[in-house]
């Protein structure tokens, strides 16, 4: 049961975090119980009394739930009420938004890799830049190289085996899969989905899907970025008394 006057202390009741932040009463008690927010102050007669501190972590645990997820965005708050350190969970939020720069990038380069295949006369073979290594590209794309093993064999990336060793060399067209790939799984997207893109790439029609669904990608990071952005205010002002 909650009430939606504020205290005599001039603290806030369930009611008036549920109005200030859209959760719901359970899911206010659900995150102070995970540790997301302090623990409330008890009075006498058992209810919760709040404040805006309250407010504003919960607002930031939001932000940063959209922008790298709700586990993530668990860990941040609760190590930060845990063991208060500003430092760190500004070193964490940093981390987040050089993911989403990353992301970014990623989907840029993927993007270009698509121009230069649309802007190819037909029959015309596009020029081939530096061959990569597996370790080269992995290290381009920030995966691992079993990762790009695991794309390999399933027929989303096609490398060529060169040397007697059978070793994997990446040219232009095997760059383009993986960068094409990689921005979309990063993205969310399931193999067949992503393999589907991979064998459109081909056709002129197949390049432009192509390329809307990397635009859709590149909206999601913005709103993602944004979310993250919102966050960052309202962490600061979990941050400042501490």
């Amino acid at each position: 049961m909650t009430r939606s006057t504020a205290g005599a202390g001039g603290g806030l009741r369930t009611a008036d975090v549920v109005r200030e932040t859209g959760y719901s009463a359970q899911q206010v008690r659900d995150l102070e119980r995970l540790g997301v927010v302090p623990p409330a102050v008890r009075e006498p007669n058992g209810y919760r009394v709040y404040t805006a501190v309250h407010v504003r972590a919960l607002r930031a645990y939001r932000g940063v739930a959209a922008a790298a997820g709700p586990v993530e965005a668990r860990r941040l708050l609760t190590d930060l009420f845990a063991a208060p350190d500003p430092t760190a969970a500004v070193a964490a939020v940093n981390a987040v938004h050089a993911r989403l720069a990353h992301e970014r990038d990623e989907v840029l380069r993927a993007l270009a890799a698509l121009d230069a295949v649309r802007d190819e006369p037909p029959g015309v073979d596009a020029p081939v830049p530096d061959v990569l290594t597996i370790t080269e590209l992995a290290g381009a794309l920030g995966v691992r190289t079993s990762t790009l093993r695991f794309w390999e064999q399933e027929g989303l990336v096609h490398p060529d085996r060169v040397t007697s060793l059978r070793a994997r060399q990446y040219g232009a067209a095997a760059i383009r899969e993986a960068r094409v790939v990689g921005a979309l799984r990063t993205g969310g997207y399931g193999i067949p989905a992503v393999r589907e893109v991979i064998r459109s790439l081909d056709t002129r029609a197949g390049v432009a899907a192509s390329r809307e669904i990397l635009g859709r990608r590149l909206d999601q990071i913005a709103a993602r970025t944004l979310a993250l952005l919102r966050a960052g205010a309202d962490l600061a002002a979990v941050l400042d008394p501490l």
